[in-house]
């Protein structure tokens, strides 16, 4: 049995939650067919069960009462405890966000075991191997969980969500959980995010064209959001131009910026620090444009042009263009 802690919002099951989900299905295919559940903790939108009744589960165990209402990682943990004693399960999933991170860390705690953060993809059954993203999203390492329940998170866009081939049952059950003082005493009161802060969708962004210190300066970026415009994809920069103040830090891509994992991703200009590298080391397909053949982030790439960024993205633009004409 497996058990996958979903995150939802007012339009539904969050994004990085199904694709949790799917890894549940192939985790499930690969033991057999073991059933998969859902716990939702707090208010849910209309139809939850249905829609995760597409990706292949059978019952979404739902904490509603009042203390649900604001969340609490204390009172969300014993709730995906309370899920996984109801359910049997012997692995417990959740989406790799800062919330779900939290919320398994603190249920691993209570059940005594060890948890693995940010998992890509899973190996041998027995024993029970995960791959998963450390130092950042820079190296991949394998990591076994010997206990049970086997808790883990899965990093964002590891997985394409994709429904099952046959729907489940999907029925929505009611969840009863004992909650202590101590399981309430932090709770999110509000949540505010100023628009400055707001990344664009890049996080989410199938397409991202990064741009660094090639760029020369603040007026050097014409090519790349032309391009960005042209592929329908997300402007992504580096450290070194938000320090220099020629892009907001929303579009900052790296360790202390946006972590990324496009379809494609056009960095240009970048030599590939690690702190960058940290950001965008999931994306399925780089191809970098540079003038150091040796920089960092050419050597990494799917695909790589030695050249000056000012040089080749407008080839690339006008290329575009003169395609779809």
């Amino acid at each position: 049995m497996i058990v996958v802690y979903v995150e939802t919002s007012a339009e539904g099951v969050n994004e990085v939650s199904l694709e949790t989900v799917t890894l549940a299905r192939d985790l499930s295919a690969a033991g057999g067919g073991v059933p998969i559940d859902a716990v939702v903790v707090g208010p849910a939108p209309a139809g939850v069960a249905s829609e995760l009744a597409a990706y292949g589960v059978r019952t979404v165990h739902h904490a509603d009462a009042d203390d649900f209402e604001l969340f609490s990682g204390a009172a969300t943990a014993a709730a995906v405890v309370a899920a996984r004693q109801a359910s049997g399960s012997v692995v417990v999933m959740a989406g790799g966000t800062n919330r779900g991170n939290e919320v398994l860390a603190r249920a691993a705690t209570r059940l005594g075991v060890a948890m693995a953060a940010n998992v890509v993809s899973f190996g041998g059954l027995s024993p029970f191997v995960v791959t998963r993203q450390v130092v950042g999203g820079a190296a991949l390492e394998e990591m076994r969980l010997s206990q049970r329940p086997a808790v883990f998170t899965v990093a964002g866009h590891a997985v394409d969500p994709a429904p099952a081939a046959e729907p489940a049952a999907g029925t929505l059950q009611p969840l009863a959980v004992e909650l202590t003082p101590a399981d309430l005493a932090v709770r999110v009161v509000s949540v505010q995010r100023e628009s400055t802060d707001d990344d664009g969708g890049l996080r989410s962004a199938r397409i991202v064209v990064g741009a660094g210190r090639g760029a020369g300066g603040p007026d050097g970026f014409k090519g790349v959001i032309e391009l960005t415009e042209l592929l329908g994809g997300s402007l992504g920069v580096s450290r070194v131009v938000t320090s220099l103040g020629w892009r907001p830090h929303n579009e900052q891509v790296g360790q202390t910026g946006s972590r990324i994992s496009p379809d494609v991703y056009i960095p240009c200009g970048i030599s590939g620090a690690i702190q960058h590298w940290a950001g965008c080391a999931s994306s399925k397909v780089i191809l970098a444009i540079n003038t150091d053949a040796e920089a960092p982030m050419m050597t990494k790439a799917t695909y790589a042009v030695i050249g000056d960024m000012h040089e080749v993205v407008p080839a690339i633009n006008e290329e575009i263009r003169r395609r779809r004409a």
